[in-house]
């Protein structure tokens, strides 16, 4: 009995201990990246390629799944207000629930799942066929050729992506509360521009998804530059990518919010 506990402990110390090390060990290596910018934006045209790859490949699934979150918003924000009598009001609805949270989250979720997940299995790739044990041999840092083009890359797209998925959720909101329902058009747009501050909606909802651009581009190439050089090591790689990015996500939007909202 107390051996079986003690392995138990045992197993769970040393897990613990290696989440740890491992947390420690991609600190160090975001340190690396920044530290190792300098070939990003000096050879502007490595991290031009990497946000045509990062961000504009993207471009599909953020505008269709804003525009039907902005519609389904739209649908169930006036079923809800209409009880009220409050169906004017439909516009600050849509407008508050995608510049503060749904905008740069889901943006966020579906950046990990296409572009974070992407960069992961690239990198994990090229150090299976040791492309980058090759460009170490001939005095070429991978991490500032190949990681941080791909960092920045993320960083800068995601920002943008979650403003467009932000744009296109309002006018889905507007086809279908104005052009479907018949929602009065003037009060749609008057009462959501009164109500959305820029300070307290708009740039929070861009801080947010800067930090989140950070986020996912940093577990994205560490995971995939620590990746086992095997076909199963980069499949593992890529998963624990997606899973890790959507949970430091959720995580990171509550922490923030309680810091952004806690005096509104």
């Amino acid at each position: 009995m107390l051996d079986g506990v003690a392995r138990v402990l045992r197993m769970l110390g040393g897990n613990v201990v290696d989440r740890i090390w491992r947390l420690g060990y991609a600190s160090r290596f975001l340190f690396s990246v920044f530290m190792l910018s300098g070939t990003a934006f000096g050879r502007f045209q490595l991290t031009i390629r990497e946000i045509y790859f990062s961000g504009v490949l993207s471009l599909v699934i953020i505008a269709v799944s804003g525009l039907f979150v902005g519609m389904v918003l739209g649908l169930q924000g006036y079923d809800t207000l209409q009880r009220y009598g409050s169906s004017e009001a439909l516009g600050v609805l849509v407008s508050l629930s995608l510049v503060r949270e749904l905008g740069p989250v889901v943006a966020g979720l579906l950046f990990a799942s296409r572009a974070g997940s992407a960069m992961t299995a690239e990198i994990g790739l090229m150090k299976t066929t040791e492309q980058l044990s090759a460009m170490e041999m001939m005095a070429v840092n991978p991490v500032a050729r190949v990681v941080a083009p791909r960092f920045w890359a993320g960083v800068i797209s995601m920002p943008l992506l979650a403003a467009l998925f932000s744009a296109l959720g309002v006018f889905g909101g507007y086809l279908v509360g104005v052009v479907l329902i018949g929602v009065d058009n003037g009060a749609f747009w008057s009462q959501m521009q009164a109500a959305v501050d820029f300070r307290e909606d708009v740039l929070n909802g861009v801080i947010k998804s800067v930090v989140f651009g950070v986020a996912v581009s940093w577990i994205a190439v560490f995971e995939g530059f620590d990746a086992v050089p095997t076909a199963e090591g980069v499949s593992g790689a890529t998963t624990r990518t997606v899973v890790t990015s959507s949970l430091a996500i959720l995580a990171l939007d509550f922490v923030l919010t309680a810091f952004m909202f806690r005096g509104v």
